[in-house]
């Protein structure tokens, strides 16, 4: 086996450090522009609204980040690809919750049906997650380790205040 010396720990940490600012980033993005609206809007995404939006946060973040043309070019298309397939998340996530209600409510409590139910729930958050993570992923391969930090800097400004969320 292999000796970790205090340099290869260190070079881990900082891309790992690199990899979870990213994630920061794109986190903020994408959620974002899913919950771009009125707080508690009812109904899907208007997707020519969704694209306006995550266009103008892009904007905003090639600023900060000092993003070359040719990563941009690289971004656009992973962020608004992700963020297009996540965004049934929304109506699927407040289906579930009435549905998890409805179980709950009932006058006879079924415990096979809650678990299969949150079974379930959980396949789709997994399934959520993976595909959030490959965007991230995405999204760091592009950037440099330095604009890394910057989106990382900047979504811990924008979460403060808000319970430690970094979205909105």
């Amino acid at each position: 086996m292999e000796q970790s010396t205090p340099q290869s720990s260190r070079r881990r940490f900082f891309k790992l450090a690199g990899l979870t600012t990213a994630a920061a980033g794109l986190g903020t993005l994408a959620f974002g522009a899913l919950a771009h609206g009125r707080r508690g809007a009812r109904g899907p995404i208007d997707p020519a609204k969704m694209e306006q939006h995550l266009d103008r946060m892009l904007k905003h973040m090639y600023v900060e980040i000092d993003a070359s043309d040719a990563q941009k070019q690289k971004l656009d298309p992973i962020v608004k690809q992700a963020a297009k397939e996540l965004a049934p998340l929304r109506d699927k996530v407040r289906e579930a919750r009435r549905e998890g209600i409805k179980l709950l409510s009932a006058d006879n409590i079924d415990r096979g049906a809650i678990e299969r139910f949150r079974a379930q729930q959980i396949g789709a958050t997994d399934a959520a997650s993976r595909r959030f993570t490959q965007a991230l992923a995405d999204v760091a391969e592009v950037l440099t380790p330095e604009q890394r930090r910057k989106l990382a800097a900047s979504a811990g400004r924008r979460g403060h205040g808000r319970g430690g969320m970094l979205f909105g």
